[in-house]
């Protein structure tokens, strides 16, 4: 990819509280937590996990919704999720992951198959919440 690719930067994910939704994401999804320390010291008004080198989610807690006006009726949107964020992994990745959710008591939903997406079927995928109801789904396609 190159810097003048449309690519997804960023997804704003409403959660209850930004530390402990951090917490879930490092330990149970296995995502690298950014700016906790900040956010709990006042310093930044969210902390993010990274999906990977190009995309962050950002946890942005309830409390902010009425600074959130970028856009006239964007506060509305507070505890609004979206439908749900698929993260594509490898096989080995998507079975890592699942075993995680597992291990920390997380509720997953049977294994799916050929699930059409952005690069055709996928082989297998599944979904899952965060603690705040957020709904992701993930998937591995054949490579």
């Amino acid at each position: 990819m190159t810097n003048s690719s449309t690519r997804l930067d960023h997804v704003v994910l409403w959660v209850a509280d930004p530390v402990a939704s951090a917490a879930f994401y490092e330990e149970a999804v296995g995502f690298e937590a950014l700016r906790v320390a900040e956010f709990a010291e006042g310093k930044v008004t969210f902390p993010s996990v990274r999906v990977n080198e190009e995309t962050i989610l950002d946890l942005a807690p309830h409390s902010a919704a009425d600074r959130m006006n970028m856009l006239p009726g964007s506060a509305g949107s507070a505890g609004h999720p979206v439908n749900h964020v698929c993260l594509a992994l490898p096989a080995d990745a998507f079975d890592a992951l699942r075993a995680r959710l597992h291990e920390h008591g997380v509720p997953m939903s049977d294994i799916g198959r050929h699930s059409s997406g952005a690069r055709g079927d996928a082989t297998r995928n599944f979904y899952f919440r965060d603690p705040d109801g957020n709904v992701f789904e993930a998937r591995h396609y054949d490579d």
